[in-house]
């Protein structure tokens, strides 16, 4: 069962390769799979899982790096499925670093840090999202550079690019704008039967 647990691990999300930077604080407990810890990413970071992900982390039991994540016969045929593996079995005090890899396309790489483990707080229900800074990108953007440009856009209202861009995105975006009480976390159970229907 999901409720039985002790632990929380806390970890720090960063997207690689924006200034200033985006990032999460979650918590989750110690059970997660690697798939449960990608949806709970997915709904910190504000992305929708329509591409596939992988995970790079050193297995502790051979100081390898593996590769974890859903196994496909075109990408990936090498990687261990992410809900064959738990987080506690990976991450520690001295394995505490990853690398979570979204949309192979526009490559949206993330640092994951454990910062802490916990003890779980029976009052609180996990995982929760406690922190972090700033908008995620839009999906299917292109990658760094693309979204480097479109910021550069949508604040020029005098951009050839301006409206378009901002209609593509279907709103006002304001990359600097986070709050903690957006993040909703969906079930990674039934998240996953509906992906594999």
């Amino acid at each position: 069962m999901k409720n039985e647990f002790e632990k929380v691990y806390q970890f720090r999300i960063s997207l690689l390769g924006i200034k200033p930077p985006i990032w999460r604080r979650i918590q989750v407990p110690e059970i997660y799979t690697f798939w449960d810890l990608h949806v709970a990413i997915q709904n910190a970071m504000g992305w929708r899982d329509d591409h596939l992900h992988e995970f790079e982390v050193i297995d502790p039991s051979d100081g390898e790096k593996v590769r974890i994540g859903i196994p496909s016969k075109d990408y990936m045929d090498d990687v261990v499925p992410d809900w064959e593996c738990k987080v506690c079995n990976f991450f520690s005090e001295k394995n505490s670093k990853a690398n979570y890899i979204y949309d192979f396309g526009d490559k949206w790489k993330h640092s994951i840090t454990l910062e802490k483990i916990l003890a779980k707080d029976k009052d609180t229900t996990y995982p929760k999202c406690i922190d972090g800074k700033r908008a995620c990108p839009p999906e299917d953007f292109g990658g760094i550079w693309r979204y480097k440009e479109f910021l550069i856009a949508i604040q020029n209202p005098k951009h050839p690019q301006h409206e378009e861009l901002l209609q593509w995105v279907g709103r006002r975006f304001d990359p600097e704008h986070f709050d903690v009480k957006e993040v909703v976390f969906i079930d990674p159970d039934n998240h996953r039967r509906k992906l594999l229907r």
